[in-house]
């Protein structure tokens, strides 16, 4: 079921909406990937410089699929690896927002991508990126920790629900 809200983004009015399933936007409308990375039944957060704990993700650099985009997010903040499964898409929708550019970065309604993230190998930490340290978070207190909307919750339900589906 989608699920949307409304956030201020600095100083931008924005509402994001969690579309799960298999369905990928067009790839020039994705902003950036993210993930949860499973290990031993905790969930990896990483510590970003200036924003608290987070889920790994970033841009999709050119000549990236998302795919792999968020693998190489994953070893660049969290230092692992694994295997990823699409969990589904984050609307962004700047319809309501009066300081939307339409010439800035960011298309009117953009897409975040995430994915699970079965790991499979843990590197030692190595602090090369904008990431100044890495957790691992039991489920039952990820809202408590992971510093992003609440619609990130229902994300990682998506992501257990997985289990329950193999």
């Amino acid at each position: 079921m989608n699920s949307s809200i409304y956030e201020n983004w600095n100083g931008h009015k924005v509402k994001l909406t969690w579309i799960p399933g298999e369905e990928q936007p067009d790839p020039a409308l994705v902003t950036s990937v993210h993930g949860i990375c499973l290990h031993r039944g905790l969930v990896l957060t990483v510590h970003v410089q200036g924003r608290g704990f987070n889920l790994p993700g970033g841009h999709v650099e050119p000549g990236e699929t998302p795919e792999e985009a968020f693998h190489r997010e994953a070893m660049e903040e969290g230092s692992v690896k694994g295997t990823a499964v699409y969990l589904g898409k984050m609307e962004i929708n700047h319809e309501e927002d009066e300081h939307f550019d339409p010439k800035g970065k960011y298309p009117m309604i953009g897409y975040q991508l995430f994915y699970r993230m079965d790991i499979t190998e843990c590197l030692p930490f190595s602090r090369e990126h904008e990431c100044l340290s890495r957790i691992w978070v039991e489920p039952a207190e990820f809202e408590h920790v992971v510093n992003e909307h609440r619609l990130v919750g229902l994300v990682l339900e998506e992501a257990l629900q997985q289990d329950k589906k193999q």
